[in-house]
């Protein structure tokens, strides 16, 4: 099965809801802040923001990405992708459940060991407005 990026959806000539355009920029932005390489380095390590494209580009052909774990309590089908680099801890919570796209909720750094209460709300109303605005299409 293959997905499309949520991010990329509100790009397509396909009319998307306003309700999930603002959450899907948003993660698209927060994507775009997870390190990337300032100098040719090994290609056997991959900085967080490559990495993460590419455990992505793996759900969106279908496979199953490395370093992820079901993130239920945000909402049913909701996964977390576990980066870890030199620079920190990062965390990419998407759903990837529904056949038209893989929805990227939400990107961070993590900070404690637990997830923070403001990044799982974050998460958690984005999939909200992606569940909703599906609804609507119907």
């Amino acid at each position: 099965m293959q997905h499309r990026l949520a991010h990329r959806v509100g790009r397509s000539s396909q009319a998307t809801p306003a309700a999930v355009d603002k959450p899907q920029s948003a993660s698209h932005t927060e994507f775009l802040t997870l390190p990337r390489p300032t100098t040719i380095s090994s290609r056997s390590r991959r900085l967080p923001r490559k990495e993460a494209g590419f455990q992505l580009g793996k759900v969106q052909a279908g496979l199953e990405p490395s370093g992820w774990k079901p993130f239920d309590e945000i909402g049913a089908g909701t996964r977390e992708l576990r980066i870890g680099d030199a620079k920190g801890i990062f965390r990419v919570m998407y759903i990837a459940k529904f056949e038209e796209a893989v929805y990227v909720l939400h990107c961070f750094q993590k900070k404690t060991q637990t997830t923070s209460k403001q990044d799982k709300d974050i998460a958690a109303a984005r999939y909200r407005a992606v569940v909703s605005a599906r609804k609507g299409k119907k």
